[in-house]
């Protein structure tokens, strides 16, 4: 963890495979696929939030392997005893606030957009306009994806509430468009 007890990227995945094998069992393929599924619609694709091996949590006793030997003949995986504590320690550990760089960057570049020529204004709010919608693309395809799960997650509420948001943001910042 960072030094304020918040968790770091590589503990976000961490918590992600933990969380999902505490749900249910599943083949290291297939919680693989899952942590990455989820976390790309979450933070976008990102290579150092990859990076994490399933095989990792096995050796440090996290998960353990049913009825195989692991990634090698695609075994069902389990959560152990120290696998459940380290995920109530991941569940539990404080929030950072705010500290997302592009947020300033926008931020930024909404100040000080009025010194750029009007075509390169329009073409500055056309990339917001790209990057909102790409955002709600993967919020929606996740949401799609634990619909109708009726595991009693709270996930869903909270993607309809991103969704919302963002689907706000996208109606304002094609009114700002229009306006430029």
């Amino acid at each position: 963890m960072f030094t304020d007890n918040t968790l770091t990227p590589k503990e976000a995945v961490r918590l992600c495979a933990l969380g999902m094998i505490a749900r249910q069992c599943m083949r290291y393929s297939e919680l693989a696929g899952a942590v990455r599924h989820f976390i790309s619609r979450i933070a976008g694709p990102q290579i150092d939030l990859m990076g994490m091996s399933i095989e990792l949590l096995r050796y440090e006793g996290l998960v353990q392997a049913v009825g195989g030997e692991g990634m090698e003949d695609n075994a069902q995986l389990t959560i152990t005893e120290a696998g459940s504590r380290e995920l109530q320690a991941l569940l539990t550990a404080r929030l950072r606030p705010g500290s997302d760089l592009s947020k300033l960057i926008i931020a930024l570049k909404m100040r000080f957009l009025d010194l750029l020529e009007v075509k390169e204004q329009q073409a500055q709010a056309d990339l917001l306009l790209e990057m909102v919608e790409s955002e709600l693309a993967r919020l929606l395809d996740l949401r799609g994806a634990f619909a109708g799960d009726g595991d009693g997650c709270h996930l869903i509420d909270w993607l309809d509430h991103d969704i919302g948001t963002l689907e706000t943001r996208l109606s304002w910042l094609e009114e700002f468009r229009a306006r430029l």
